[in-house]
């Protein structure tokens, strides 16, 4: 029976390499010179560091433009409030999300079968397996979650026939 799982995640290389060019750009950029700015990466969290917000924000800026370069998607990001450390320095964590989150994938579920397309799917974990007995029917069911679901970027992978 063919199916295909629906996932959200992201290249752990490509994010490593978008932090590393990202403290490469603001280390050499002239209006960061003598400053603190900079990333740093643990595992699935980021965390931003800078002298004040508004370098913050240019240092996000920073970052989000080399994640898109790499073609890693910046609506995985998920980010942390602003937190004063000493004097005006200030630091954000932002958390990359991996999984479909369980809400998200319940209503991805009601929204197939609502559709009443003749597959069947069903939540494993942090993934929605959708089968099906053809694949124009697992392919309508791809088109109708990429057009419904914009909030979360979404994979389509182990495509099985």
């Amino acid at each position: 029976m063919p199916s295909f799982d629906i996932v959200s995640q992201d290249d752990r290389q490509e994010v490593k390499n978008a932090v590393d060019q990202a403290n490469k750009e603001v280390q050499n950029r002239f209006d960061f010179k003598g400053s603190d700015a900079r990333v740093e990466q643990a595992e699935l969290v980021l965390t931003v560091y800078a002298d004040d917000e508004f370098k913050l924000g240019q240092v996000m800026d920073v970052l989000r433009g080399r994640l898109a370069k790499r073609n890693v998607d910046v609506r995985a990001l998920e980010l942390g409030a602003v937190e004063k450390i000493s004097g005006d320095k200030v630091k954000r964590p932002v958390t990359i999300k991996v999984g479909v989150p369980q809400e998200k994938a319940k209503h991805i579920q009601k929204l197939i079968k609502d559709a009443k397309l003749k597959v069947a799917p069903s939540i494993q974990g942090d993934a929605v397996r959708v089968s099906g007995g053809k694949k124009d029917d697992l392919q309508a069911a791809i088109q109708l979650v990429k057009k419904s679901v914009a909030d979360l970027p979404l994979q389509f992978t182990n495509f099985r026939d």
